[in-house]
């Protein structure tokens, strides 16, 4: 602890130890090294967490114009997460309305969390990664949940500077090996420590019963079935262990085609359509295989095709959407909207932020999505059409249009277990490349491709427009996508079941991981089988397209009358998609920026001051009826359900930051543009527990 509270009072006379945490200017540090006594803060590790390197006398600045100010701590480094330990954390305030992560504290960034690291070298900022020859007098930490954390290492030892840089750059940006990353060490050994909640009934569909349950649920069962061909994945390592298929389809087909070219079973329709996806076929195909070919579709129109058999809608998300490198240059743009130094860089950057917002194209690749689903759902809940889904892998944007189609026509998938089990289902049982997507192993030929992180906007779109239809918050999406980066629960590090049960289950063994490498032509049938494919069914193929106009007409048609309509949170639901409607997801992307909160604003402040103004008049109508009956005995004061509105946010519950900026804060229409918040007072705060997903 610090021997001097705020810089700016008592002169040269040495202030008595405050009980609050000590700001100080880093100029000070040195004139007042001698009156600094050092109070051990304890670090708190996880089971199987190992401390590798550490720094003393570290500064890390607070959120202020020109990093004038800081507190005084430690800068470790696990083999888990990077951590500042400031001298008194106990003194710190303790806001019970803001939100606290149970897994990580609030100067904790996991390693994966890590996005970019920089130096301030004679004030050039610089991106620091590999061997460095010279060390920084500042490093700045920008982290993928968009937190950006400056520590000053000018009064730090020169050796302990080169142990903490060094080692903060190995662990977060060198490459990785699966079998060292730390959700092993830590699976091993809290392994005994493991509490089932009697109370999670999340459907994990790593059964057979579990798949079966979900098709009576959907009343599905009539024309599809539950397979265990691929049992011990014996048949594909891309696909999971049980998964559902079309009735007629001979499971020695299944083995034939390797997991390739199959119809997989997603969901059904009160009406009797269907929801499949289907991956690529097989580059080589000889007479025999064409042949089964043509039995294996004849087999897909006799069970997926409502009469007359040949209308089908197809949608080949490979050719005729976006791609994956559309995703990651759009998100790479977005982002850096909000990885914001200062108050001055914001300021700066505001008289051009919605053009750049525009520029990035992430709320238009938001509307596409969702433009795409509620073309599916027309097709199926208006035309009782089924739909195959059709991408290379079926492992990217399947998932993520097959969940938003279900989201949209499933009321189940809207409730926090449903949400919990379709993510489960879809996503990983689909075989989503998490490991690859999020670059978990930091291979210098990967880019991190945000497919389910574009999934929850879309999803918060939804729940933003539509908050009475989910049971679950904002808040809980927004800790769901930090949680992407926290190496404890093993849903979203790998990128399929196999690799998840032999690495988990048989570690042992030491697999190499097996990457995929994508094909570079795009579109579903492959150049090499396209013309084969086409002479074999001939017309047939062609009935599977429908006119582009049509559907248009169908799906304009089709939105206008549903949002015509009351809304029946319990059925079937649609989300606005026009230009103004698709918004900023505020609470996830700003809220780490002190100029983008309005202190004692937004709908949970406005709540919460409603609550105080009838707590008050309740109270002076008690006085009221005293007076009337003063030979009754006094009644007792209502209690105080809500007093502190002043002390929210408009990003309730996640920060209440302050920079001490002598410019204007930010007008409260200048950010009403980008959405309102949800009511989160009505709702209890949720935490993700992963091990439910």
């Amino acid at each position: 602890m610090l021997g001097k509270g705020v810089v700016g009072g008592g002169g040269g006379t040495k202030a008595p130890k405050p009980s609050f945490v000590s700001y100080v200017r880093p100029e000070e540090i040195h004139t007042n090294e001698k009156e600094v006594t050092e109070k051990e803060v304890t670090l708190h590790l996880l089971p199987g967490e190992q401390l590798l390197c550490e720094a003393s006398t570290v500064l890390k600045y607070v959120q202020e114009d020109s990093c004038q100010h800081g507190v005084y701590g430690r800068l470790v480094c696990t083999d888990f997460k990077i951590a500042f330990l400031g001298d008194d954390e106990s003194a710190l305030d303790n806001d019970e309305t803001q939100f606290k992560n149970k897994v990580i504290g609030e100067n904790d960034i996991t390693l994966h969390c890590v996005d970019q690291i920089y130096g301030v070298f004679d004030e050039k900022k610089k991106t620091l990664f590999g061997q460095l020859k010279k060390y920084p007098e500042k490093l700045i930490i920008h982290c993928k949940d968009l937190r950006v954390f400056q520590f000053c290492l000018r009064y730090t030892k020169e050796e302990e500077v080169k142990r903490i840089v060094s080692g903060i750059i190995h662990h977060t940006q060198a490459p990785k090996l699966l079998k060292r990353l730390f959700l092993f060490s830590y699976a091993t050994a809290a392994q005994n420590n493991t509490v089932t909640d009697p109370k999670n009934h999340t459907v994990m569909f790593d059964t057979l019963k579990d798949w079966c349950w979900e098709l009576e649920r959907t009343k599905g069962n009539m024309k599809y079935k539950a397979v265990s061909v691929n049992e011990g994945y014996k048949v594909c390592e891309r696909l999971p262990a049980y998964f559902v298929v079309p009735t007629p389809l001979p499971e020695e087909n299944v083995q034939r085609f390797q997991g390739h070219g199959i119809p997989i079973w997603c969901w059904s329709c009160h009406n009797g359509s269907a929801l499949l996806k289907m991956s690529a076929l097989p580059k080589e195909q000889d007479d025999g295989i064409l042949q089964i070919q043509k039995s294996f579709l004849d087999g897909i129109y006799k069970t997926i095709h409502r009469p007359p058999y040949e209308i089908v809608k197809t949608e080949d998300l490979s050719s005729n959407f976006l791609s994956l490198q559309e995703i990651q240059t759009a998100y790479s743009k977005f982002k850096q909207l909000f990885l914001i130094d200062n108050s001055t860089e914001f300021w700066d950057t505001d008289i051009k932020w919605f053009s750049l917002l525009e520029s990035s194209s992430w709320l238009d690749i938001i509307r596409r999505c969702l433009k795409k689903a509620i073309e599916i759902t027309e097709c199926m809940e208006a035309q009782n059409m089924n739909v195959l889904l059709l991408e290379e892998n079926a492992s990217d944007l399947c998932c993520l249009i097959s969940s938003l189609v279900q989201l949209m026509m499933d009321p189940h998938c809207r409730t926090r277990i449903g949400f919990q089990s379709l993510i489960q289902k879809e996503w990983v049982m689909g075989g989503h490349c998490f490991l690859d997507r999020c670059n978990h192993l930091r291979q210098n030929d990967k880019e991190e491709v945000p497919v389910f992180l574009l999934f929850l906007d879309c999803v918060w779109q939804l729940v933003h427009q539509h908050p009475p239809a989910f049971e679950f918050t904002e808040t809980y999406l927004t800790v769901l996508s930090d949680s992407l980066y926290i190496p404890i629960f093993s849903t979203f590090f790998f990128n399929s079941p196999h690799q998840k049960d032999t690495n988990m289950h048989q570690r042992q063994l030491s697999l190499p991981l097996t990457q995929s490498k994508s094909s570079p032509k795009r579109g579903f049938f492959r150049e090499e089988t396209d013309h084969l494919i086409k002479n074999l069914l001939g017309k047939r193929i062609s009935k599977l397209i429908n006119s582009s106009d049509e559907l248009q007409d169908n799906f304009r048609e089709f939105y206008d009358s549903w949002h015509s309509k009351s809304t029946d949170y319990h059925g079937l639901l649609l989300p606005h998609i026009e230009g103004p409607e698709i918004k900023v997801w505020a609470q996830r992307y700003l809220r780490w920026i002190p100029e983008a909160q309005i202190l004692g604003g937004g709908q949970v402040a406005t709540l919460s001051k409603l609550l105080e103004m009838m707590e008050e008049v309740q109270s002076l109508q008690e006085k009221i009826d005293e007076r009337h009956h003063s030979q009754q005995a006094p009644q007792a004061e209502a209690p105080c359900l809500l007093r502190n509105s002043a002390r929210l946010s408009s990003l309730f519950p996640f920060a209440l930051l302050q920079r001490h900026s002598s410019k204007p804060v930010l007008p409260t229409s200048g950010w009403k543009a980008l959405g309102d918040e949800d009511d989160l007072a009505k709702r209890e705060d949720e935490f993700v527990d992963l091990g439910d997903v």
